[in-house]
């Protein structure tokens, strides 16, 4: 079995967490582990290929750092240059396998859910793969606890039987015709369903050989399979990346795998999850999911609590005070404050919106920004100024290159830094300083050991981070 870790999306919900550059998928939500990382570690114990993920162009250093921290080496890393829903990555993922392995089954998985019963989800993988190996399309079904507004439904129909070990054909065994796929429903319908006992919640898995889906995907998306193919064959690698052709993956249709397909197949079935589940879409699914204190409250950081029931309550960096406040989400970053009714947050995508149409940063990064190399914080900024803390991994380089509009002044904190400025070539140490004049070609290595920690105060007429000319970079940017 193949895994196929779909790790696009911007998870627009959660912010101020959330940002489109540095997605949930990529972020510690419910534990030591990112959910990206927990979707790679819960598949432990299967019997698997190594993986193939599918995330979008800019997000490709998050992956592969984050593959490299829990030691997984992936077939693959395919790069879409724009997202187009999940029935297109799929469909590249498909065809990459076939190109390099057998016929294989695929199990493909979102990389932003979470699921605290792993051998639940090995023994409905183990059943599903039984489907999949008789030419069906699975789809995984959690069984409602309660009326969801915010997930979709799939209604079961009658019991597909195939051939099972020993005769046994008991519910971990069993699928089901999938009779209707329902997108979310209001609350009325939401409740009918869930105690007509006939609804599962869309899980949005799936698995299915990788001929059987692009075969079925040529009977109803004929253009997705056709864009998809000249993509792949029209696509460059370096490294593990694979990277999709850019002007002919634009002519895609954009559309999800239930939409394209599995609302249309004969050939699917779903198969019931019956583990804790949930896409952790929001603040209040993710409030669900923690430990709560004796008043219903959620805390995480630096937090102090006076009357205060049923509320989500994060700050890390600095001390939050809730006095009084009841089903609140209050969540505190370095450059954003989010304050909602924890039975409105799935509004919180209206205010992205309206920060992406204004062009404001808060919709893309965070004040502290993850490079390939490693990373940086925006201290303070105003005009013609902006003083960044920069920390460089050990062995990693920034890339060499200019600006023509801003110099810059370099202070080591901690760690050696080995220097490029024109000509010249040198180490400054700690509490030692150099200037980059602008319009001299630089760059920044840090030889050592221990990561190199320094301060950044760019100065100059335009500091924007398109005021970049690169000459030689091992990142490939």
């Amino acid at each position: 079995m193949l895994p196929v870790i779909l790790a696009g999306g911007s998870g627009s919900r959660l912010w101020p967490d959330s940002r489109a550059l540095y997605p949930k998928q990529f972020i510690a939500l419910t534990g030591s582990h990112t959910l990206f990382q927990q979707t790679l570690l819960r598949l432990e114990g299967l019997d698997i290929e190594r993986p193939i993920v599918v995330c979008n162009e800019e997000h490709r250093f998050l992956v592969a750092e984050q593959l490299r921290q829990i030691n997984v080496v992936p077939t693959a890393i395919l790069l879409e240059p724009e997202g187009k829903n999940t029935a297109p990555a799929i469909a590249l993922a498909a065809m990459y396998a076939l190109q390099h392995f057998s016929d294989q089954s695929l199990l493909v998985l979102p990389a932003d859910h979470a699921i605290t019963n792993i051998t639940a989800f090995h023994d409905a993988v183990n059943n599903a793969i039984r489907y999949a190996k008789n030419e069906y399309l699975v789809t995984f079904g959690v069984k409602p606890t309660k009326p969801e507004t915010g997930y979709g439904y799939i209604k079961s129909g009658q019991v597909v039987s195939i051939d099972h070990e020993n005769g046994i054909n008991c519910e971990k065994n069993t699928g089901y015709n999938v009779e209707q796929f329902i997108e979310k429903p209001v609350f009325e319908n939401a409740k009918r369903y869930v105690n007509s006992g006939l609804f599962y919640w869309n899980a949005g898995m799936f698995v299915f050989l990788a001929s059987k889906y692009i075969l079925e995907l040529e009977r109803y998306q004929l253009e997705v399979v056709k864009v998809c193919r000249r993509a792949l064959a029209a696509a460059t690698r370096d490294f593990d990346f694979v990277r999709i052709d850019r002007e002919v993956f634009s002519r895609c249709p954009d559309t999800s795998i239930d939409y394209a397909l599995m609302e249309h197949t004969e050939s699917a079935v779903v198969v019931p999850l019956n583990g804790d589940w949930s896409d952790v879409g929001s603040w209040s699914s993710l409030w669900e999911l923690e430990t709560h204190d004796q008043g219903g409250n959620v805390i995480k950081g630096d937090v102090i609590t006076e009357g205060s029931k049923g509320c989500y309550l994060q700050s890390r960096h600095k001390l939050l005070a809730a006095v009084g406040v009841e089903d609140l989400v209050i969540v505190d970053t370095p450059d954003a404050v989010l304050v909602a009714n924890k039975y409105h947050v799935q509004q919180i995508k209206k205010v992205v919106e309206q920060l992406k149409q204004a062009h404001r940063a808060e919709y893309q990064v965070h004040r502290e920004v993850h490079r390939p190399w490693g990373k940086y914080d925006s201290i303070d900024k105003g005009p013609r100024f902006h003083v960044k803390r920069i920390t460089v991994n050990p062995g990693a380089r920034i890339s060499l290159q200019m600006h023509h509009h801003r110099a810059e002044h370099w202070v080591v904190v901690s760690g050696t830094a080995k220097v490029k400025r024109g000509d010249e070539i040198f180490l400054v140490a700690e509490n030692e300083s150099t200037f980059i004049p602008i319009g001299v070609i630089h760059s920044l290595e840090n030889p050592g050991t221990v990561p190199l920690e320094m301060i950044e105060v760019q100065s100059g007429a335009y500091l924007g981070e398109d005021d970049i000319v690169r000459f030689d970079d091992a990142y490939g940017r």
